[in-house]
């Protein structure tokens, strides 16, 4: 039985599961499942309704990103692993995961928060998510300013770093300006160009939306400029 992912590659949190079986080589199915229209079916995977799931080739079922991530390091081993094993480099990069993780979070929030009617946004709300947000991505900017890029195969900082960054062009993309965040543009632009995230990007149908709008916005997660 091969593995299977269950959710929409318009969830950063779902992608970048994707993108780390694609980089690990592991094969996998995908259940396409939203937490919206199809909340009872999600709920047979995750009681939280939730995703992302990866039901595992014994039937066991993983929840929850970062858990489900952890699993296939111990899957692969050490020498395959995606993040380190040990040491200042694994702290490092679970902070540099602790901060693009927390982006996406505000980003869904933000995104759900718009989904009520005008009358009941809290825009001092959203406004306070943004301002976490901005202080997130400027440390991640900071992090990754001056830093060579490497030669090597992806690492999970980068594939959540880049898999947020794509979530928030494609739902909020005023958050991240052209040139505001160059090293974070650029490494954008490395991953989105990896086969592992072209394997995993998001169709029309799962962002959802008038498909005009959907592709537009599908421009905008890969970084084209002149679809704001």
């Amino acid at each position: 039985m091969v593995l299977r992912l269950v959710g929409h590659y318009d969830s950063p949190f779902v992608r970048r599961v994707g993108i780390s079986l694609c980089v690990l080589a592991i094969p996998f199915e995908r259940t396409l499942l939203s937490v919206f229209s199809d909340a009872d079916a999600m709920r047979a995977f995750n009681p939280l309704v939730r995703v992302p799931a990866l039901v595992l080739d014994d039937g066991e079922c993983l929840i929850e990103s970062a858990a489900i991530l952890d699993h296939l390091d111990e899957r692969v081993g050490p020498e395959r692993a995606l993040l380190p094993v040990a040491g200042k480099s694994r702290r490092d990069a679970l902070q540099v995961l602790a901060l693009a993780t927390g982006v996406s979070d505000k980003a869904v929030a933000i995104a759900y928060e718009r989904r009520k009617g005008a009358d009941k946004i809290d825009e001092g709300w959203i406004g306070r998510c943004r301002g976490q947000q901005d202080g997130a991505l400027a440390e991640l900017e900071r992090r990754y300013a001056g830093v060579s890029p490497g030669t090597g195969r992806l690492m999970q900082p980068e594939v959540t770093v880049a898999t947020m960054l794509g979530y928030v062009r494609l739902r909020q993309p005023d958050t991240c300006p052209a040139g505001r965040y160059p090293a974070l543009e650029g490494l954008s632009a490395r991953a989105e160009a990896h086969a592992a995230f072209v394997a995993c990007r998001p169709s029309a149908e799962e962002i959802g939306g008038p498909p005009a709008e959907a592709r537009l916005a599908l421009l905008r997660l890969l970084g084209d400029r002149q679809s704001r």
